[in-house]
């Protein structure tokens, strides 16, 4: 929102929400009819594709959104370094709003502009114009709009909105009040309306515009720079003719340089070129990838997961995961990248952040849950993580968070072999139970005596009856194979407080996977289950607590950090991630992983001295909100 909003600043569909799209629906719905039930000769294929145009469109900036995303998480090229925070991406989740509003202005066109019926597909005249009346009217009138718009009087109650993005992204390019679009389009339909009466228009020449836009404002606002250096020391006039993304993010850094659209022409005439422009093009060209010190090893989940990473889609992956409505309308992707991770994949960068002085890295591992209890499945994703962790030791990485990749201990000994492996590894691997174990030991509410226990036993479920047993308290099972296994690994003294029982005298639940909805219905209203698992229960029942799964609230001081991991709320972290930040911040040269369990205590001291807070139930309750 700008500083002090104007006249016209919120889209007429804002109250609408996700349901926007049904002011578009009639027209896309009436050309689509008009087209099938017209005689071949009447039907106008123009009217027709106005609306795969639009989706088009969409795919090609989120393609942008995912590629920019991931360049910048490796952090080769990249521009500026400056942070994004939920606050941005929550003001930038109204991208498509500019493509309706185009898909809306072209149906009205059609209906009431004679001339832009049954067009032809190529027209060279045509194009030709396009171009012309681009660089020429469009560019030099937008160049001193643009200024206009840095006057105090707009600038506060319109452009300081989109201004208020110093690291772009390349949705940032469409990030604007309602009466700025209007202007834009209004500049941006000179070419158009002009090649319509003029009679040189086409459909390539109008899509090829239209495209041409979308391209050249998704890149100036990428944040990384990729145009090759060779390009204008073979043609020199090009750079008054093509911005770089370097170019654009000057603009936003210094505000008041760099004004032109997309050709800097007009900054050379008009002396508001920054100076500093060529310098910071060849320093972003030879930037080399990032080397962090902590990765954090994660996998996909669900298949509708894959939307949620940071590379994905923006708005859902600022939002704890759950499934949404309108997500079928995608599962064609889905099944096909389903599909592509079965026959292949490789690690890649999906999100980086930033503790104190420390540079921090998420890899994800292109396998989905469901593949890590697929016994055809388990050399396959061992190689990718051995080859992860490898990648990760050549680097020079400090410390390898396992992260979600021990969901199944058979899989491989919660990474022991890949010690037995590789005994020289320098890169320290986590599997961070020890602070998971802490989280849930400093769940349980002051003065329990009595938890109850269920789920399939762990090394973190091992080490919480373990400690709760050696402490005095009772700890029941009610599944007899669970009493069982976690028995043989106490002593006799711990063993005496471990109870197998059929009832629940407890309103503690201690759960993690293979909690069934029969089990949780065992339990008495107002019963606390709190989760030692990596993946969350199925709430089956309204009148009972839920806790969320090991993990502690992040500290102010960590930053980029805009997106929710998996399904905890905002600014929250897993046990596991957390962990590996904290086992690097302290230096510990030691490994957690196999059967080997860090001190618990001084895990979960140094996670509060750096700043990590555990989460109460009300304060969870309060970031869902």
């Amino acid at each position: 929102m700008a500083s002090k909003p104007g006249f016209l600043t919120e889209w007429p569909w804002t109250w609408l929400g996700d349901f926007k799209y049904v002011v578009i629906a009639p027209w896309a719905i009436h050309s689509t009819y008009t087209y099938m039930m017209k005689d071949r000769s009447e039907r106008d294929i123009g009217y027709a594709i106005i609306f795969p145009f639009l989706l088009t469109r969409m795919l090609h900036n989120q393609l942008w959104i995912s590629y920019s995303r991931y360049r910048t998480a490796k952090g080769t090229n990249r521009i500026v370094d400056k942070n994004i925070e939920f606050e941005q991406v929550d003001r930038e989740r109204n991208w498509d709003d500019q493509i309706i509003f185009n898909g809306i202005l072209f149906y009205i066109g059609y209906t009431y502009i004679k001339e832009a019926h049954h067009l032809p597909w190529w027209r060279t005249d045509g194009v030709i114009w396009t171009i012309l009346l681009h660089a020429g009217p469009v560019e030099f009138l937008y160049y001193w709009l643009h200024r206009a718009l840095h006057h105090h009087f707009l600038y506060s109650r319109y452009h300081s909105h989109h201004h208020s993005s110093i690291a772009t992204e390349p949705i940032t390019s469409v990030i604007h009040p309602f009466g700025e679009h209007i202007a834009y389009f209004a500049l941006f339909a000179i070419p158009l309306l002009t090649t319509l009466w003029t009679k040189t228009a086409s459909m390539l020449s109008f899509a090829g515009y239209i495209t041409y836009i979308d391209f050249m404002n998704n890149m100036g606002h990428c944040n990384f720079e990729h145009i090759p250096k060779r390009l204008f020391s073979v043609f020199p006039p090009l750079k008054y003719l093509v911005y770089t993304p370097s170019y654009h993010s000057l603009h936003h850094t210094q505000f008041r340089t760099n004004y032109s659209l997309f050709m800097p022409f007009y900054d050379y005439v008009y002396g508001t070129m920054d100076k500093s422009s060529d310098t910071l093009y060849e320093s972003s060209l030879v930037r080399n990838e990032e080397v962090p010190d902590l990765v954090h090893l994660t996998h996909l989940t669900t298949p509708e997961s894959i939307y949620h990473l940071r590379v994905g889609f923006a708005g859902l992956a600022s939002e704890p995961h759950k499934s949404r409505w309108y997500m079928w309308l995608m599962w064609p992707v889905t099944v096909w990248s389903m599909m592509l991770t079965w026959i292949y994949g490789c690690t890649f960068v999906v999100e980086r952040n930033v503790f104190k002085n420390l540079k921090l890295q998420t890899w994800a591992v292109p396998k989905y849950s469901i593949q890590y209890y697929m016994h055809w499945q388990r050399e396959w994703i061992n190689n990718l993580i051995e080859d992860a962790i490898l990648e990760a030791d050549g680097k020079g990485v400090k410390v390898l968070s396992l992260g979600l990749l021990n969901q199944e201990e058979g899989l491989n000994r919660n990474g022991d072999i890949f010690l037995i492996k590789h005994p020289q590894l320098k890169v320290k691997l986590v599997d961070g139970s020890s602070l998971a174990v802490a989280i849930v030991l400093n769940s349980i509410p002051k003065g329990t005596t009595q938890v109850v226990f269920r789920g399939n036993p762990t090394k973190v479920a091992y080490s919480i009856a373990l400690a709760l047993c050696q402490g005095g308290m009772q700890v029941f099972t009610l599944n007899e194979d669970d009493y069982k296994k976690i028995k043989a690994k106490l002593n006799s003294e711990a063993a005496s407080s471990l109870i197998l029982s059929k009832n629940s005298p407890s309103k503690i639940w201690l759960v993690g996977d293979g909690l069934s909805e029969t089990d949780q219905q065992k339990a008495s209203k107002g019963t606390m289950f709190i989760p030692f698992s990596q993946f969350p229960p199925k709430k089956t029942r309204k009148d009972c607590l839920y806790n969320t799964t090991p993990a502690m609230l992040a500290p102010k001081h960590i930053e980029n950090l805009d997106s929710c991991e998996n399904w905890l709320p905002r600014r929250v972290m897993s046990a596991w991630r957390v962990a590996g930040i904290v086992h690097a911040a302290e230096e510990w040269n030691v490994h957690e992983c196999g059967n080997v369990m860090f001190n618990i205590e001084k895990i979960w001291k140094a996670s509060l001295e750096h700043g990590f807070r555990p989460l109460t139930a009300s304060a969870e309750s309060n970031l869902n909100k």
